[in-house]
């Protein structure tokens, strides 16, 4: 397991134009090699407000830019629920 928004010891280490697979919301995807938290994000087309997790850990809004993403990461995209 990589430190949270840690270098990917061969996991993101790769030619240009390959991509990594990563599961958003427990959807398989696969994102550039070097994308960012944010890529996956817009990929997935969530509309604020949510939260933002990867692999457990919540990530806050503005690191979502520079979260660098994993092959194998697990996204999660949570928006909140409301009501009484």
């Amino acid at each position: 397991m990589k430190p949270p928004n840690g270098p990917c010891v061969g996991a993101c280490v790769s030619k240009m134009n390959e991509t990594i697979e990563v599961l958003i919301n427990q959807v398989s995807h696969r994102v550039p090699v070097g994308a960012k938290l944010s890529d996956a994000i817009a990929l997935a087309g969530v509309q604020p407000p949510f939260a933002a997790a990867v692999n457990l850990e919540f990530v806050p809004k503005a690191r979502h830019a520079q979260h660098l993403l994993c092959a194998g990461d697990q996204i999660e995209l949570i928006a909140p629920i409301t009501g009484g």
